[in-house]
């Protein structure tokens, strides 16, 4: 049986989190549901496997026969939307992202299949060009416009929403800051930066650019590249219902860090590929772009809060307040 199988348990640097996985009655019920799914698509286990243990999740990889794999996720209540989420999305967009084998959309489990190589492994071993990440946002972005249809069933599925920015939530999460313990010059910045940061969310409001999903983390450990060119998405537990543009800041981010700031308008047009003739000028699409990037902070300030409740105020305002600090600086765009 599973529950008799040795086990690898890594914390990473968070030795003194708790997690569920400590509670032996929890425990035994994710090993009792891992080992009926497993059953249920004719797998077994094998070898040892392992626990990764974090704040925001209990991660379990398990070999099942071969080199085969299949991971176990459970994530935190503000995130138990990821499975059926996902699942959704393997209908809506397949290809795109993975099947899972089972979910538990209400004790917010999922089992998945392994995607192969993750991007960052493979940056890691091999060359790739700029031209691996143009393709990757391509695709992205053609995922996110074909979910432009979907948002009301995304929402119902639980996922957050923070619909075209509006600016009296933008102002919300400001108020909500006041306690964070900052310097007086990043406290005066802050002040400063509100009346900017409100005409930002109404000139992009104005732009008209329709709502989708916004994985809202998308570095290069959270995609697979299965094979050179094609690209598949997983993690979905920070996702959120927004502008979409705000996704492309995280990955332009990584990529600028591999070849140089220079990539990064080739890397805007290769995202903006899908979202053309809409009715949008290159140009107004290339400013929704640098507008998204400012404000897609917001939605990383806002966030703290909602996965990591148990944190001291003060610290959630703070890490708020950095995310926010950084609309500052102007985007290389």
């Amino acid at each position: 049986m599973l529950s008799d199988t040795p086990v690898t348990v890594d914390r990473g640097r968070y030795q003194d989190t708790v997690t569920p996985w400590e509670e032996p009655a929890w425990r035994a019920g994710a090993i009792g549901w891992i080992e009926d799914r497993l059953a249920a698509h004719g797998l077994r286990p094998t070898g040892r496997w392992r626990v990764r243990l974090r704040p925001w999740s209990v991660l379990l990889r398990l070999c099942v026969g071969g080199d085969g794999a299949v991971w176990f996720k459970a994530g935190p209540p503000a995130g138990a939307f990821e499975g059926a989420l996902t699942a959704s999305l393997a209908r809506w967009v397949p290809g795109h992202v993975l099947e899972p084998l089972a979910v538990d959309a209400t004790r917010g489990w999922s089992l998945l299949p392994d995607g192969g190589p993750l991007l960052r492994d493979v940056l890691a071993r091999e060359p790739v060009g700029p031209g691996d990440w143009e393709q990757l946002l391509r695709q992205y972005a053609a995922m996110q416009h074909a979910l432009t249809s979907r948002v009301s069933e995304i929402e119902r599925l639980g996922v957050p929403a923070v619909p075209a920015v509006p600016a009296g939530a933008a102002a919300g999460v400001l108020d909500r800051l006041d306690t964070a313990p900052l310097s007086a010059r990043d406290r005066a910045a802050l002040r400063e930066l509100r009346p900017r940061l409100l005409d930002w969310c109404a000139e992009l409001t104005a732009l008209g650019v329709p709502d989708s999903l916004d994985h809202a983390d998308l570095h290069d450990g959270q995609v697979f590249r299965p094979a050179p060119g094609r690209f598949t998405f997983f993690d979905w537990g920070d996702a959120v219902v927004a502008q979409p543009f705000s996704s492309l800041a995280v990955p332009a981010r990584r990529a600028a860090e591999h070849y140089g700031p220079q990539v990064l308008p080739r890397l805007r047009d290769a995202y903006l590929e899908p979202w053309t003739g809409q009715g949008r000028t290159p140009a107004q699409l290339r400013r929704a772009v640098s507008l998204a990037w400012r404000l897609s902070a917001l939605n990383r300030a806002a966030a703290y809060g909602r996965l990591f409740p148990g944190a001291s105020g003060a610290a959630t305002a703070a890490a708020g307040a950095r995310c926010l600090l950084e609309l500052l600086d102007e985007p290389p765009l």
